[in-house]
């Protein structure tokens, strides 16, 4: 995994901000643009940073774009900001980004989270805790893994494993489809009592809502400690540059598990749309909000810090 970093005119520059008078940012700062490749968690911080960044007097702008497109949409200045780039799962984005020299890293927006294969229950009940144990039982999962939409990372992982016929799993099939649909498939399966190997990973309210059963041996294709990950915030340099108060609140723009389990909770359990969890979330989280404004200010150069207490505490 690259060592995250940090550029030195970004340094430069947040650092001028700091000790410099507020300043209003430029005018064509207004609208932050972001993507969001349909994924609960990264629903839930687009739409913490939509919130904040609106009541920063900032137009958040999210599109919706699968991995492949939101990472082109970044290095060719389509977007601004991605605050969903899972390591090492994404590796190969990611050095193509670092090769066009167009994209830095702002922060590791997350610790702790983990991404590969799981079973459910029945699949559990099946002795199956490692990769290698699934083709033995192949027809009881009847062949399939569930993965996510197509051209995500993980996919393309187990679509290599299935191609190479790692493990055994030569004659299975990849099973896409959104998260939604994925994990509607499993609740089904879970109902049945029918073996079921899917995507899993953390954050995410799958793993109250579910019991799952992470798979071991999946080191070379997800990572060690069961894909352990961290998530970054990447932006265009151009960008950072023109609008170093927006970057500065991005850099400290971080969150844990517990606190995005939470977030997502309220989307997919309560119905909410990101930034409505967001309000809902840091109504009373004063902390929060003074950790992230901290020294950031609203777009005319007014006190952050203040203006987003205003918007969101009740």
């Amino acid at each position: 995994m690259p060592v995250p970093f940090k550029s030195a005119g970004l340094t430069a520059l947040l650092a001028l901000c700091l000790a410099s008078p507020a300043l209003a940012e430029d005018a064509s700062c207004g609208t932050v643009r972001m993507s969001d490749p349909g994924w609960t968690d990264i629903t839930a911080t687009n739409g913490v940073a939509a919130v904040v960044l609106d009541a920063l007097g900032y137009e958040p702008d999210i599109q919706s774009l699968s991995v492949p497109i939101g990472y082109e949409a970044l290095k060719t200045g389509q977007i601004d900001a991605f605050l969903g780039n899972w390591m090492p799962a994404q590796q190969a984005f990611r050095a193509d980004l670092d090769a066009s020299a167009q994209v830095q890293e702002l922060a590791v927006n997350l610790d702790g989270a983990k991404f590969t294969l799981g079973v459910n229950p029945a699949g559990a009940a099946l002795g199956v805790a490692d990769f290698a144990d699934l083709d033995a039982h192949r027809d009881a999962f009847d062949g399939r893994i569930y993965g996510i939409e197509p051209g995500a990372p993980a996919n393309l992982s187990i679509g290599g494993m299935i191609e190479a016929d790692k493990f055994g799993l030569g004659d299975w099939e990849l099973m896409e489809s959104s998260e939604q649909a994925m994990l509607a498939q499993v609740t089904r399966n879970d109902q049945a009592g029918t073996p079921t190997v899917f995507l899993a990973w953390a954050p995410h309210p799958m793993n109250v809502a579910h019991e799952i059963t992470y798979l071991t041996g999946g080191d070379e294709e997800f990572g060690p400690d069961f894909g352990g990950a961290t998530v970054h915030t990447l932006a265009r340099n151009e960008w950072v540059a023109q609008c170093p108060n927006a970057a500065k609140l991005l850099t400290q723009l971080t969150f844990d598990v517990d606190m995005e389990n939470a977030l997502m909770a309220l989307i997919l359990d309560d119905a909410m749309t990101g930034p409505q969890a967001a309000e809902a979330y840091l109504a009373d989280k004063p902390e929060l909000i003074e950790r992230w404004t901290a020294g950031v200010t609203t777009l005319d150069g007014q006190d952050g810090t203040a203006a987003v207490k205003d918007a969101l505490l009740k």
